[in-house]
């Protein structure tokens, strides 16, 4: 049991559990929102390090599942009709991740926490832009390198691409594959990349293992809420949950 652990203390463990478990059936109710939560929540009660490394394996995991869950044919074309965010956020992962085994913690908190409350705010102020049609395909160079460098530091790589999908007027059905895919090729590049940084390792991987346990059982119990209950309240919920942690993880930041 201990090797699962991470260094944590059980009481530590068991907290990272259950909010992996939340996030889970966060991101299987609303379609995305797992990196969000536990990078938000954990670094309250264990290093921002470990909490990024906590979060790889459930964020390829639930996302590779959720990418094929409308079939593989509809990931490929989701694929195919995003390969310029693909592209660059794997470029930007590759740029960023080296450094996040040197940055301050205190620099972390303050990155985490400004992304997740600025997604936040305007996820739930309903505000998203207007693209013309013929600016898309050129803005998803810019879209993946933004999510990218921000993802290889932090873990999270989505907001940018979900505020873009938005603005795009992405059908609900098409968002869910397009993100899960866009997610999936990126948490296998930070997976890689952080073996290679050592950020993942002997201690953390363990952990990681361990947080597919929630995050799965979250994943399958989202699905039942996503049919059962009203999903726009549910991810209104959600996100003044993640408002409240992103201001705890930016005061964390400035006052330690």
């Amino acid at each position: 049991m201990e090797i699962f652990l991470g260094g944590l203390p059980l009481w530590s463990f068991a907290l990272a559990f259950g909010v992996t478990l939340l996030a889970g059936i966060v991101k299987g109710a609303i379609g995305f929102a797992l990196p969000l939560i536990m990078i938000a929540v954990l670094p309250s009660f264990m290093p921002a390090q470990t909490a990024l490394a906590a979060l790889i394996l459930p964020v390829v995991v639930a996302n590779a599942h959720q990418s094929v869950r409308f079939g593989f044919r509809a990931a490929w074309v989701s694929a195919k009709a995003f390969w310029r965010i693909i592209v660059l956020t794997l470029v930007g992962i590759t740029i960023s991740a080296p450094f996040a085994v040197v940055l301050p913690q205190y620099i972390m908190f303050l990155l985490l926490g400004s992304a997740v409350l600025m997604f936040s705010m305007l996820q739930i102020s309903g505000w998203t832009p207007d693209i013309p049609a013929n600016r898309r395909n050129p803005l998803q160079y810019a879209i993946g390198l933004i999510g990218g460098l921000y993802g290889g530091i932090s873990g999270v790589w989505g907001p940018p691409v979900i505020v873009y999908l938005l603005a795009a007027k992405t059908p609900k059905r098409e968002m869910v594959c397009i993100m899960s895919v866009i997610f999936t090729v990126g948490g296998v590049m930070l997976l890689l990349m952080h073996l290679r940084t050592g950020l993942l390792n002997a201690q953390t991987l363990p952990l990681s293992i361990a947080m597919l346990v929630p995050s799965t059982l979250g994943l399958f119990l989202g699905y039942v809420v996503q049919d059962k209950l009203d999903a726009e309240k549910f991810r209104r919920y959600a996100l003044i949950m993640l408002m409240i942690s992103a201001v705890n993880l930016l005061r964390r930041g400035f006052f330690g």
